[in-house]
Formats: C-alpha cells, sequence, structure tokens
C-alpha cells in the first residue's frame, strides 16, 4: 500500500462543525461524463454533452482521445465532441481507471501503437484480465510484470467473437470492452467467469448509455451479455449529478445530526451513490423531498442524534464504503461490511487504509478477506489535544473520508486533500463553503 509522507505534501486543516445545516448542488457523474466522451468519440457524428464533470479523470480522458484523434471543444457548460480517424498515441491515464480500461480495448481500433502510462500508485491497479482477454481477442497488447505500461499494436480492425472473462476484481474491465464491443467486427459476447462480480450497477450503466447511442444490447444472463456489431450514434445528452459525490455531504449530516439539502437529486438505480439514503436512513436520518423539475428533485437529509450501526452487502456499492467507514466510526456499536474485497485494488488498498486511519483516532476495526467491522464509538477521542494526520493515499475517497472524520475530531488534518480534484475539484472550498454556511 502507498503511504503519503507528510512532509511531502501539503496538510489540509479539516474544518469541525456542532450542527450542520446547507444546501449544495452535486457536481456532475465522472462515471457517465467518460462513457459518453468514449462512446462520442466513436459516433457517426458530432455529439453536444451538457454539463459534463470537468475534474482530473475526465480531462485525462479528453487529452486522451484528443491525442487519438478526436476533436473536442467546450467548456463545463457543453462538450462538442467530433468522432476523427483513431490513430495510435501516448496516453497519461493518471489514477483513473475509467481512462485505462476504456482505452485500452479502443486502442485497438486505432492505427498504429498506442502506450498507456499512468501515475506510480496505479500501478498496482488490476489490469491482467483485461489484457488477457483482449489477446484472446487477436489484439496485439503487451504488458510488464502484468503492470503498466501497455503498449497496444492497433490495427483499426476487431474481429471481435466470444470473450470469457474474470473481472472479480472490476467491473470496469467488461464496461470497457462493452463500450468498443460495437465497432467489433462481429460485435462481442462478453461471460463474466469467477468470483461475484462487484459494482454491477456500473455495468447497468454502461448498457443504459450504449442502448442510449443506438445499441441493442442482450443480457444473456446474470453475467453474460452480447453487443451487436453497428453504428453508435449517441445523442445530444446532459450528464446527471454523481450521487457518490453526494456521500460526504450526506455524511456531514449523519456525524453532526444536521440537515443537508441536495438541490438537484436525480433517482438512477446504475449510479450506486443512490443507496446512500436507504443506508443512512436504516442508520437513524430521516428523508424528505420535493419535486422541482422534471429531471431532479429536492432532497433533504436530517442526520440522528444517535447513529445506528449497520450490517451491510456492499458488493454493488464498494465506491461508498470510505464514507460509510467514516460515518459507521461514530455509531453507537459495531458495523459490518461485507463483501468488500475488491476495494484492495483501488487507488489503493482501502481497506487497509480505512483500518490504519481510524485506529489514529482510537476506533477499532477488524478485517478478513472478504469483510470489515467497524466498532464505533460516538466519542472516541473527546479530550483530544494532540494534532492528527489522515493519510489521503493519492486516493479521493480516502480524502473526503477524513473530512468527514474532521468535522467531530479538532485539529484533524488531511494529507494531499489536493487528490479530491479527480473527481470534486473545488472539494476544498465547497466543503469549508457548507460547513460554515
Amino acid at each position: 500500500m502507498h503511504e503519503s509522507k507528510h512532509n511531502m505534501c501539503s496538510l489540509w486543516s479539516a474544518p469541525t462543525c456542532e450542527r450542520i445545516n446547507a444546501r449544495i448542488t452535486l457536481p456532475s457523474s465522472k462515471s457517465l461524463t467518460n462513457r459518453y466522451l468514449v462512446l462520442a468519440a466513436l459516433s457517426t457524428k458530432s455529439t453536444q454533452i451538457m454539463q459534463p464533470l470537468l475534474a482530473r479523470d475526465t480531462t485525462l480522458m479528453m487529452k486522451a482521445l484528443q491525442k487519438m484523434g478526436t476533436h473536442i471543444v467546450g467548456d463545463a457548460k457543453q462538450l462538442t465532441v467530433t468522432p476523427g480517424i483513431l490513430q495510435g498515441a501516448h496516453i497519461d491515464a493518471g489514477l483513473a481507471g475509467t481512462v485505462l480500461r476504456f482505452l485500452s480495448p479502443l486502442s485497438a481500433l486505432a492505427t498504429g501503437n498506442t502506450i498507456i502510462t499512468a501515475d506510480p500508485p496505479a500501478l498496482r491497479r488490476p489490469i491482467l484480465p483485461l489484457v488477457e482477454a483482449l489477446t484472446k481477442l487477436g489484439i496485439d497488447i503487451s504488458t510488464t510484470c502484468a503492470s503498466l505500461p501497455l503498449k497496444i499494436a492497433g490495427t483499426g480492425n476487431v474481429q471481435g467473437g466470444y470473450i470469457e472473462l474474470d473481472a472479480s476484481a472490476s467491473s470496469q474491465f467488461i464496461s470497457g470492452l462493452m463500450l468498443s464491443a460495437p465497432k467489433f467486427q462481429h460485435g462481442l459476447e462478453i461471460k463474466h467467469v469467477g468470483n461475484p462480480l462487484p459494482s454491477k450497477p456500473h455495468i447497468h450503466m454502461t448498457l443504459t448509455a450504449l442502448q442510449l447511442a443506438g445499441v441493442a444490447c442482450q443480457t444473456l444472463g446474470s453475467d453474460h451479455w452480447f453487443i451487436p456489431p453497428t453504428s453508435i450514434d449517441l445523442p445530444n445528452v446532459q450528464v446527471e449529478p454523481d450521487l457518490s459525490n453526494a456521500g460526504p455531504f450526506l455524511a456531514a449530516a449523519m456525524v453532526t445530526a444536521g440537515t443537508i439539502q441536495i438541490d438537484n437529486w436525480v433517482d438512477n438505480p446504475h449510479q450506486p451513490g443512490s443507496q446512500f439514503l436507504t443506508i443512512f436512513t436504516q442508520m437513524g436520518a430521516s428523508t424528505h423531498f420535493k419535486a422541482t423539475n422534471q429531471n431532479f428533485k429536492q432532497c433533504s437529509l436530517t442526520g440522528p442524534l444517535g447513529i445506528t450501526p449497520i450490517d451491510l452487502d456492499c458488493r454493488n456499492i464498494g465506491e461508498l464504503v470510505p464514507t460509510l467507514a467514516a460515518v459507521c466510526a461514530f455509531a453507537r456499536g459495531s458495523s459490518y461490511l461485507h463483501n468488500v474485497s475488491h476495494l484492495r485494488g483501488h487507488e489503493t488498498d482501502r481497506l487497509q487504509a480505512i483500518c490504519t486511519e481510524l485506529a489514529k483516532i482510537n476506533i477499532s476495526t477488524e478485517l478478513s478477506a472478504h469483510d470489515l467491522t467497524i466498532h464505533g464509538n460516538p466519542s472516541p477521542l473527546p479530550n483530544l489535544t494532540d494534532e492528527i494526520v489522515i493519510d489521503s493515499y493519492h486516493d479521493h475517497r480516502m480524502a473526503t473520508f477524513g473530512a468527514i472524520l474532521g468535522l467531530k475530531i479538532p485539529h484533524l488534518k488531511v494529507a494531499n486533500i489536493e487528490t479530491t480534484y479527480k473527481t470534486l475539484p473545488n472539494f476544498p472550498q465547497l466543503w469549508k463553503a457548507v460547513i460554515n454556511e
């Protein structure tokens, strides 16, 4: 696990808060923005993407697609994406799993060599199952020690056909293949084999985006799909708010027994973040909705005076776990988060990171092969005077995890809060504005 060095990165003083009472508008979804960008690059005509998220992950995706021949202009209000002739390029994936795993199959549709590199922490992110799948499809792809950099020798033509792969380490292996599959000569039949798939809502998100682009995807079984060969015609689209990024703000209401109002909530079960309201209600919160327009509604969540611990299967909502763990730290008892082993392969080993950082505020945890137990304490350090530094591990979810802890723990600092720019480019400013509202 990569650990931040305090003397090599900035330390951000996390604000405390007795009881939050604020309202926010959520930024757009990174997951949807990057899916739409890839589909727009493969479309038959120009596409307007309204309200895209402009953050590090999406900027890296745009830069990569531009290097490969796609023309992209615009701003945070609207992007115009005009497809071009795909060509090999040198791509920097940063810490973005979507860039790494979505553009590996797409690179085979380009002409010439594509080399994909990334930030050092990304070297630990799983990639081998996707490399093996692409190799079985006849794509010339090579890697060093099952890690980056990747080199894909694109010919502009992929036969496609049938592929089995173990995507239990990341659903992005499936999504990446799906997005490019309509441009394969025979399409692609994909079957997952192995341990249960994590984060299946993201696969459904990919299928929905493909269907929006005119691709008649077929679900042949619970882990079995066929993406037919066809043209891609993504219409002009508006990117939904990112419900996962609602997590830290909803958590703020939970741990302070306060209220947060979100003005642009959208009901979309394909976004894992949609589960926050259900989970936090189980933990004692109350919610209220008010219709605002046909696309969004206003959602208010008020946290309880005492947080009820949870017993929860997290296989499909792994990205929510760091936020849930921060709330569980202040619960009245032990919480059990099951089926979270795939979190070891994110920007860092999130499970070990959570345990390490919670120990700093005297919250004990237990970690098994697949489950995480957090022994909550509403007042873990009532007499704390010493400074505590929560490492972010170059992981945006761990950075916001630290900010949530800081609401109740005085003198707490978060190392390298700037890593939140991955999906929330103005998080420090937005967080302080919400806390002080």
